[in-house]
């Protein structure tokens, strides 16, 4: 590698003295130009973890089921109840008003005179509420109430089983530098100019 890197040094100011001589009026004998070899990669693959071995709780429910029973939802229960009086309206005729004579200003023919008045006797209808059955208590047994109802019940309890994870990977690409670029010169021939 020094030996090539010395070999570009020396064309190089080869080169240089080249162009100083044609600067100058001379001719060019040997001609070079830089070259650039690129880096070389290359694609690698390599396994990488995606995720660790571990275990895992699998739960199975529990099941369940219905029963159905006869309960007594409401005891039997004794009140006593008010039954209210029994009545009746009634209508008379009674004297509200018993008439007679009595005074009032009146104007008779634009004359305000004071008049000796007759009013007859007035009588009206009155309704009176009357009781046919007085009120009394009743005693009242209320039965007791029975339903049928549903309940639920463990048919299974839950289960839980564990299982093993095993790890998982997953392949990446990666690209990797298989050799470094280099710099140098490379001659080059240009007829009528260089070399030819």
């Amino acid at each position: 590698m020094l030996g090539k890197s010395a070999c570009f040094t020396i064309a190089g100011l080869t080169l240089l003295g080249t162009i100083s001589q044609t600067a100058a009026g001379g001719r060019a004998v040997e001609c070079y130009e830089p070259v650039r070899a690129p880096d070389v990669y290359d694609t690698v693959y390599e396994d990488v973890t995606v995720s660790p071995p571990g275990q895992q709780v699998d739960y199975i429910p529990a099941i369940y089921g219905t029963r159905e029973r006869v309960v007594m939802t409401v005891p039997a229960q004794l009140s006593y109840k008010i039954v209210p009086a029994v009545t009746r309206t009634v209508y008379r005729t009674v004297q509200v008003d018993d008439g007679g004579y009595s005074w009032e200003w009146r104007v008779i023919h634009g004359r305000k005179v004071l008049c000796k008045i007759w009013r007859k006797a007035r009588y009206e209808r009155i309704a009176e509420t009357v009781v046919i059955q007085p009120e009394r208590t009743r005693r009242v047994v209320i039965p007791a109430q029975y339903d049928e109802i549903a309940e639920e019940v463990l048919v299974r309890p839950e289960q839980r089983r564990i299982i093993d994870v095993p790890a998982s990977y997953r392949t990446v690409a990666r690209r990797v530098l298989v050799r470094e670029g280099s710099s140098g010169w490379r001659r080059v021939h240009i007829p009528r100019h260089c070399g030819g």
